[in-house]
C-alpha cells in the first residue's frame, strides 16, 4: 500500500508540482508519456523474458537460499512510497551490512555509492555493470509507480536529508532511466544529479524522453560508470 511521507514534505513537493504541471498545461505530453510507458514496458517484458529467466537461474546458482528479486521502499511522485523491484545483486543481508559501510560513502550528498562494495555478488557485478539488475522495474512502470524516463526514486533515508531545493526531484513520476544516468551517472556528485533532474523536469517532452532511452541502451552496452 502506498503511503505519503510526512506532511511538511508533501507541502514542499506540492508547491513545485503546481509549477511543473503549469509548464505542461493543455499538453498531450502526460497522456502520450503514459502510453509510451505502458507499450514500452510491456514490449520489454515480453522480449526480454528469456534474459529474465537466465539471470534468475544464475542468481539462484550462486546463492540457492537467497531470493531472485530484491525490493526496496522508494519515494516517488509527491512523496508517495512504493516498492521498487530489482534483480538481487547483493548478499541477502545487504541492508543490515549497509550501516557498517556508510562511513565509506564515495559520493557527496544524500546518496550512498561505493565502487568496490563488498556486498555485491559475482553475478551482481555483471548485471549491475550492464544495468540488467534494473529490468524488473518495467513491472513498476506498468503499475504506474514509475515511468521509463524520469528522476531516479530515492530511498527514505536519502529524502530525510533533502533540502527544500532537492525536494523538487519529487515533483514528477520517477523513472527507470533519466538525464543523470546518460550524463555521467556515478562520476557525478549528488548536487550535479539534482541539477540534471531539475533540468529534465523543466525541459521534459516526448522527444527528449526518446533521446534519453536511446542513450540508455547505448550506455547499457558499454557502460563504464555503473557500479
Amino acid at each position: 500500500m502506498q503511503t505519503p511521507l510526512r506532511e511538511d514534505t508533501a507541502i514542499h513537493v506540492g508547491d513545485y508540482y503546481a509549477h511543473a504541471r503549469q509548464d505542461n498545461a493543455g499538453s498531450l505530453y502526460p497522456v502520450l508519456k503514459r502510453a509510451v510507458d505502458i507499450a514500452g514496458a510491456a514490449a520489454g517484458i515480453i522480449l526480454l523474458s528469456p534474459l529474465f529467466i537466465i539471470v534468475a537461474l544464475l542468481i539462484k546458482l550462486e546463492d540457492p537460499k537467497g531470493s531472485v528479486f530484491f525490493y526496496q521502499t522508494r519515494v516517488g511522485k509527491d512523496g508517495v512510497r512504493f516498492r521498487m523491484y530489482k534483480f538481487r545483486s547483493m548478499v541477502a543481508n545487504a541492508e543490515e551490512k549497509l550501516k557498517e559501510l556508510l562511513a565509506q560513502n564515495e559520493i557527496s550528498g544524500a546518496m550512498f555509492k561505493m565502487k568496490n562494495d563488498p556486498r555485491i555478488t559475482r553475478i551482481g557485478k555483471i548485471i549491475r555493470k550492464t544495468s540488467i539488475d534494473e529490468l524488473p522495474q518495467l513491472f513498476n512502470v506498468l503499475r504506474g509507480d514509475m515511468s521509463l524516463v524520469g528522476p531516479r526514486p530515492p530511498v527514505e533515508r536519502e529524502v530525510a536529508e533533502y533540502t527544500e531545493y532537492d525536494m523538487q526531484r519529487l515533483a514528477v513520476t520517477p523513472g527507470c532511466t533519466g538525464l543523470w544516468q546518460v550524463s555521467g551517472r556515478n562520476s557525478l556528485s549528488f548536487s550535479q544529479m539534482v541539477e540534471l533532474d531539475l533540468q529534465y523536469i523543466r525541459e521534459r517532452c516526448l522527444m527528449k524522453d526518446m533521446k534519453i532511452l536511446l542513450k540508455t541502451v547505448k550506455a547499457m552496452v558499454g557502460s563504464k560508470d555503473a557500479y
